[in-house]
């Protein structure tokens, strides 16, 4: 699935917004209250977890950055798994944003909590004039009955193995230089 994300580097930095977002490898109980740590569980150690750049600016997809992700099941067969896809753009002081609506996916649900899965989207972004640098954010979600039991966030870094879609194949960067 392609999202088109509007604009050249200008209008991605200004719909960027500036809003920060927390440090990447946070794992939460929702009902633990908001952002209140579990980095003992074994969802966040799973080599399971974890969020990549498969695409960038390939020939096949030109001007488009592909994110994947890969979470672990928790064992419970009728909790549900839904992954959140976005891009961030680095400014010039090295400080990265989110780009907006364009470049979100929302809460995609990719199975059940069995076993592992994986997902990705990508984002085609139009050319500009100057070079600008992407990375992704997976926002991971368990749900059972409907509410959130896990959560987790993570950033994309290099080094890992996507089953489908990785152009070129075996690709995985922690981030994405568009021209």
């Amino acid at each position: 699935m392609r999202l088109a994300a509007v604009g050249s580097l200008i209008a991605l930095i200004a719909a960027a917004g500036a809003r920060a977002r927390p440090s990447a490898g946070t794992l939460t109980r929702a009902s633990a209250g908001p952002r209140a740590g579990l980095s003992s569980t074994p969802l966040l150690k799973s080599p399971e977890l974890w969020a990549t750049v498969d695409i960038c600016n390939a020939p096949r997809h030109p001007y488009t950055i592909g994110i994947r992700g890969s979470m672990p099941g928790d064992g419970h067969p009728h909790d549900a798994m839904y992954m959140r896809f976005l891009v961030q753009s680095q400014n010039a002081t090295k400080q990265w944003s989110d780009i907006g609506k364009s470049a979100d996916s929302g809460f995609v649900p990719i199975g059940s909590g069995t076993s592992a899965r994986q997902a990705g989207r990508t984002f085609e972004f139009k050319p500009s004039p100057t070079s600008y640098t992407l990375r992704g954010e997976v926002q991971f979600q368990w749900r059972r009955a409907g509410r959130v039991v896990h959560l987790a966030s993570l950033f994309t870094s290099a080094g890992h193995k996507s089953l489908a879609g990785a152009e070129p194949k075996g690709f995985s960067a922690a981030s994405c230089v568009l021209p």
